[in-house]
């Protein structure tokens, strides 16, 4: 087997504080917007392009305006109208470019933020481990990571740019209006701040209705995967009728959320369109009554042309545009508030354990030792401990099985050997050297683990073993599979190692998925094995070959063996009893035997 080895750990990559801040957690708008310099390129090639395209909007009502006043007023003839005609087609045509190019750059703004978030969130949940990341629940953990990251997409591709735009362009427009006409500039100008006011108004309950629909969905899926993974049990304790009702009933909760978001932003759309709509209508107004000579004011005392009437009244709505658009992506951003919260619940746990160290372990040369020294272990700041000064050393080569009721702690003791979770006080130290000082990374590297619930992935069997140990060989795959007893039932399937499997070993029996785990242990040929009841799931024979394919692996290295099976404690060199937490007593099988204890009892018991 080889000796050099290469363990991907998420919690070991660096996270972007700009991304996760463990120190204090932000806002989540001060969060979106921190998240900006992920796509700042792109959002401001979006900004330039609509910007531009809003100056060519300008000059395409001049151009208009023009054509008009020509073709009616100053009677210009086909040869002189057809160049116009030609450049308002031009104008329309670039601006249509100009229109995809902020469509595509949007886009891509979005794109790079939801990846850095996502890789943010992958990390942490890294660092967090096993013991955490799950809580509350995986199916809520996963819809954050899809489906909440997703909602993200607008904020950056439509309302940030178009925040920049609604400040813009209608400063340009007004810019152009204001020397013909300050009455009608300053109209516009006193009109429209009117939509900003009713689209924060209603934006400010659209918040939280968004938060409220992402907590819905966020409990249907974790509610549909708890069905989905109990649905044996469902239907044979006879509650699938009264499942049916609960689903009904969350899904019902999810469409009345679900319809509260699309009716504050179809009533928010339609406020602002009444407002522009009336804004511009003042505007009209003003001008045809300067046309019928009711109003003498606002022209510097000149006389308005219809040229310049008409291009005021053409850049009337384009000045609303911009403002109405904002409004109609608002509600992006309240949507991305509302999976900001969720996402920022996820980055502001802290996690179990924290590993820091960058010293390297040689278990090429240096046999390890593992000593645990009065461990202390509660979870989340509990009152009553899990562990209780509990001393353990491993020495090498030696086989250690560790024994005890449920809850007794042991799942527990092997978590913080993983470096899953971190002790309260005391330590744990490999050769002396405290484990919190080793890089995290070169500790996995020397452990082989199998834990009671095998997770294999979708891939080939070859492929799960394969992983233990990337660039492994064929050969070496296929001598693991063969030690533990995989080639048993893979040489019946379709394509033996190469067959596909299901997500958790979907399409493999539990015995079988286990078998699988086992000979990731022996193609790592790590120095330290952590065993979980490794013949979980096994019958008899086969967990009697298995247990004597490890026993024989495991000859020259370090075993830690979690188990009840009498068979198995017969092997060990040494038996670690424990209860409510404390080490009560440890010595050979022999040795606990001939003692009264609790471990006698225990096995008086069993047989």
């Amino acid at each position: 087997m080889r000796g050099q080895r290469t363990v991907r750990e998420f919690s070991d990559q660096p996270v972007d504080r700009n991304v996760s801040d463990q120190s204090a957690p932000p806002k989540p708008l001060g969060w979106l917007v921190g998240n900006v310099h992920h796509a700042r390129g792109w959002i401001l090639l979006s900004v330039s392009a609509g910007f531009a395209g809003g100056l060519l909007l300008i000059l395409q009502a001049s151009l208009l305006s023009k054509i008009i006043h020509g073709a009616f007023i100053d009677g210009l003839s086909r040869t002189v109208m057809n160049p116009l005609f030609l450049m308002l087609c031009g104008l329309i045509a670039l601006r249509a470019g100009l229109a995809w190019a902020r469509e595509v750059s949007g886009f891509y703004a979005g794109a790079g933020v939801r990846r850095e978030v996502r890789m943010a969130l992958m990390h942490h949940i890294g660092a967090l481990g096993p013991v955490q990341a799950d809580r509350p629940h995986s199916g809520a953990l996963s819809t954050t990571i899809v489906e909440q990251v997703e909602a993200l997409q607008a904020f950056y591709a439509h309302y940030l740019p178009q925040l920049a735009l609604a400040a813009s362009i209608p400063a340009a427009i007004a810019a152009f209006v204001f020397p013909i006409s300050w009455a009608a500039g300053g109209l516009l100008l006193l009109t429209a701040p009117l939509i900003p006011l009713f689209m924060i108004l209603i934006g400010m309950g659209a918040e939280n209705i968004s938060q409220k629909h992402f907590q819905a969905l966020s409990r249907m899926s974790a509610h549909f995967l708890d069905i989905l993974q109990g649905l044996p049990t469902l239907k044979l304790m006879g509650h699938g009728r009264s499942e049916e009702k609960t689903i009904a009933k969350v899904s019902d909760e999810y469409r009345l959320r679900t319809m509260k978001v699309l009716r504050v932003a179809f009533l928010s759309t339609a406020v602002l369109e009444l407002l522009s709509s009336l804004s511009i209508a003042l505007v009209a107004v003003y001008l045809g009554t300067t046309y019928l000579g009711y109003t003498h004011f606002g022209l510097y005392g000149q006389i308005l042309t219809l040229k310049q009437g008409l291009f005021i009244l053409l850049l009337a709505p384009d000045f609303y545009l911009p403002l109405r658009e904002l409004g109609i992506h608002y509600h992006a951003r309240a949507e991305a508030m509302g999976a900001a919260q969720e996402i920022l619940d996820i980055l502001s746990r802290r996690p179990s354990a924290t590993f820091t160290g960058v010293r390297q372990l040689k278990t090429s040369t240096t046999p390890l030792t593992v000593d645990c020294h009065k461990i202390h272990f509660a979870y989340d700041n509990r009152k009553e401990r899990v562990l209780t000064d509990v001393s353990i050393e491993l020495t090498p080569g030696e086989h250690v099985a560790l024994v005890g009721e449920s809850g007794a702690g042991k799942t527990t003791l092997l978590n913080l050997l993983l470096g899953f979770i971190q002790s309260d006080k005391g330590e744990i130290r490999v050769n002396g050297h405290p484990l919190s000082e080793l890089a995290l990374e070169t500790w996995h590297q020397s452990l082989a683990w199998v834990g009671q619930h095998p997770m294999l992935f979708h891939d080939t069997i070859a492929g799960n073993i394969g992983m233990a140990l990337p660039g492994a060989t064929q050969t070496e795959i296929e001598q693991a599979a063969r030690s533990a007893r995989v080639l048993d039932f893979a040489r019946h399937l379709p394509r033996g190692l190469d067959t596909k499997v299901g997500e958790q070993g979907w399409g493999l029996s539990r015995g079988q998925a286990q078998r699988v785990a086992i000979a990731r242990v022996f193609l790592k040929d790590a120095p330290i094995l952590l065993l979980d009841e490794p013949t979980a799931g096994l019958d008899v024979d086969t967990a009697h070959a298995v247990m004597q394919a490890i026993a024989s692996f495991s000859k020259d290295r370090t075993v830690l063996l979690l188990t009840h099976r009498l068979d198995q404690l017969q092997i060990a060199h040494r038996i670690i009893v424990m209860a409510g937490g404390r080490l009560v007593d440890q010595g050979s099988y022999a040795e606990l035997m001939n003692r009264q204890g609790v471990f006698r009892e225990a096995m008086n018991g069993k047989q």
